[in-house]
């Protein structure tokens, strides 16, 4: 003898699926500039540069709930004698959608949340850039997107950098 599973509830009885918190619909480089000055003979010296780095996010808004997040990235290597070795500058975006959350979420989910996402693929490309340039592969340290966000509240006064309310920076 077999027995049945009991009938599924009805579909009306399921509680509807939210949507996601965050959809990414694409990413790409939206800028990538990489300049060796001092070439060949930056690449013949085997000095010890002193790197600059700085990283911005800031977005652009296209309609209620779908941005174009920008993570710029921004690298610069001198000699001691402060003689430039390279700079190096990408914009690396993605295309967002926001869920349904509330105004006061927008901001983490622009500002820390997406640019976790972006980051990797960022490092990758800069990393590459500078491999390729002859130099070695820059690999940045994971960036600490929260304490820029925070970093962000405390200079507007604790209020939430808006929505394309500029950029959310870190030298």
């Amino acid at each position: 003898m077999t027995t049945t599973p009991p009938p599924a509830p009805p579909a009306a009885d399921k509680p509807q699926a939210t949507g996601a918190p965050l959809t990414m619909h694409g990413q790409y480089i939206k800028d990538l500039s990489f300049e060796n000055p001092r070439a060949p003979q930056s690449l013949i010296e085997q000095t010890q540069p002193q790197l600059t780095l700085n990283v911005q996010v800031t977005n652009r808004q296209f309609d209620a709930k779908t941005f174009e997040v920008a993570l710029t990235i921004e690298a610069s290597a001198q000699t001691p004698e402060k003689e430039p070795l390279f700079m190096l500058e990408l914009v690396y975006a993605g295309t967002v959608s926001l869920g349904d959350l509330p105004q006061d979420a927008y901001g983490p989910m622009l500002f820390i949340e997406t640019p976790r996402l972006l980051f990797p693929f960022a490092r990758a490309v800069v990393a590459n850039t500078t491999r390729e340039a002859g130099f070695p592969p820059l690999n940045i340290a994971p960036v600490d997107f929260v304490a820029l966000y925070r970093q962000q509240l405390e200079a507007n006064g604790g209020r939430m950098p808006g929505i394309a309310d500029g950029p959310v920076g870190h030298a």
